[in-house]
């Protein structure tokens, strides 16, 4: 008999007028492993993680959680579900009237908020948190006292990563991790990754166009095409997955079955 999914998608479908993003997209995420999705611009990676998430509701299918239906779930208890999740942002999204360690904080604060008998950590003791979680992103705990306007990229990076572990989640989401860093940066971020994800012992999901990230941060892969999942496979046979589209797309090759849509 096989565990239950972590993560269990099935038929998930959602349309923005006439362009159908999603298509039916089916996906199960074995709990704590790493699931690498990749994909072109506007094929819907975003739109994917964001319906997981309760921003966007989708127009059909199930996202399931332990096996519990997010779509179908109550309010309260969707809230509940999603405060399970922690999610690193492209740009890092960190709230410029705070600093760093009041950024942390927030993270850490908001761990429960969804459940009413839950006991709400005080800023100070979650400011004296931030320092701890701080050392785990390879950070200074006086960076704590900086703003994030003072950041440099890579730190920026480090400090959402630092938010996003601070509620101890269950399952992690990356959205184009490496954006935006040099390749060497952009190592130590997936090692960091990879390392948080391993303590907390979570399920992670990341979208990414970097092929090298990918590999270094995925046990599995899949490849996200017209609104579908066209190949799951391991993230080490990301290279050599025999599959003409995704050849073409992890090869960058101009000629191949993917034709790109130009805007006039």
């Amino acid at each position: 008999m096989t565990s239950q999914p972590k993560i269990r998608i099935r038929g998930l479908k959602k349309a923005f007028g006439d362009k159908k993003v999603l298509d039916g997209v089916d996906l199960d995420v074995e709990a704590g492993t790493s699931f690498v999705i990749i994909g072109g611009s506007g094929t819907g990676k975003s739109v994917l993680l964001r319906c997981i998430l309760g921003l966007i509701a989708p127009d059909e299918g199930r996202i399931e959680i332990d096996g519990e239906d997010m779509v179908t779930a109550a309010p309260r208890r969707r809230e509940e579900l999603v405060q399970q999740i922690g999610m690193l942002f492209q740009n890092g999204a960190l709230f410029d009237s705070m600093s760093v360690a009041d950024n942390i904080a927030f993270g850490l604060r908001a761990k429960g908020r969804a459940k009413a008998d839950a006991k709400r950590v005080s800023w100070s003791a979650a400011r004296l948190a931030a320092g701890d979680i701080l050392k785990q992103v390879g950070l200074d705990p006086s960076v704590g006292a900086l703003s994030p306007s003072e950041l440099s990229g890579g730190m920026q990076k480090r400090v959402g990563l630092a938010r996003a572990i601070a509620g101890t989640p269950d399952i992690m989401f990356f959205d184009e991790p490496t954006t935006g860093l040099d390749p060497i940066m952009g190592a130590v971020i997936d090692g960091l990754i990879v390392d948080c994800v391993k303590r907390l012992g979570c399920t992670a999901i990341a979208i990414t166009h970097d092929m090298a990230s990918a590999q270094r941060i995925g046990d599995k892969a899949a490849m996200l095409y017209q609104g579908r999942l066209v190949w799951q496979g391991l993230a080490a046979d990301l290279m050599n997955s025999g599959d003409p589209l995704v050849d073409q797309f992890t090869h960058g090759r101009r000629e191949g079955p993917i034709t790109m849509e130009l805007r006039r």
